[in-house]
C-alpha cells in the first residue's frame, strides 16, 4: 500500500518521469483520433517536451497543491489540485499513477486526498478533465466508476493555414 506526502524538489525528476511514462500509451492513440493541425499546434516539438516543461513548472511553481503517492521511497503517482472559491469547486489538475502500479488503489488514494482537501476548504465539488479519445478510456472509466457526472462540452477548431 502507498502512503501519500506532500511534494518534495528530491522527487521533481522521478515525477517528470512518471508522468511521461504514463501518458506515452495515451499520447499515440490521442495523436491519431484529433485532427493533424490541432495535435502540430498543441505539441510542435513531440508531446514528450510539451508534457516535461509544462509539468516542470507546475511542480516548481505550485509545489503546495502537490500530493505524492509513495511505495518504500519512490513516488508512484502525483496529483495536482487547484481550489476556485468563485465556483466552490475543486479542480484536480494532474492525476498520473506509474503504468506498473495502476488498479493498486494508488489513483483512488490520490482522489481521496482530493475529498478531504475540497470538503476541508468548503467546496462543494470536484472537476476533472479528460480526453474523448481511445487512449483516456481508462482514466474516463475510473472516474465514471467513482460517480462523477460527465458533463458534454463541445471543443472545436479551425485550421486557418489551409
Amino acid at each position: 500500500m502507498s502512503s501519500l506526502s506532500g511534494y518534495q524538489t528530491k522527487h521533481r525528476e522521478a515525477l517528470l518521469d512518471l508522468a511521461l511514462r504514463a501518458w506515452s500509451r495515451v499520447f499515440p492513440e490521442l495523436k491519431q483520433s484529433v485532427p493533424t493541425f490541432v495535435y502540430e499546434c498543441f505539441w510542435p516539438q513531440g508531446w514528450e517536451t510539451r508534457q516535461y516543461t509544462d509539468l516542470a513548472r507546475l511542480l516548481d511553481e505550485e509545489s503546495e497543491n502537490i500530493d505524492v503517492a509513495i511505495i518504500g521511497k519512490k513516488p508512484v503517482g502525483w496529483m495536482c489540485t487547484r481550489i476556485h472559491r468563485e465556483d466552490k469547486m475543486l479542480e484536480i489538475f494532474v492525476l498520473v499513477v506509474d503504468p506498473n502500479h495502476q488498479r493498486q488503489g494508488i489513483g483512488k488514494s490520490l482522489l481521496d486526498q482530493a475529498k478531504e482537501r475540497a470538503k476541508r476548504s468548503g467546496m462543494s465539488m470536484i472537476m476533472v478533465e479528460t480526453g474523448d479519445d481511445p487512449g483516456h478510456l481508462p482514466a474516463r472509466g475510473f472516474y465514471e466508476d467513482r460517480a462523477f457526472e460527465r458533463w458534454p462540452v463541445a471543443r472545436y477548431f479551425l485550421n486557418l493555414h489551409d
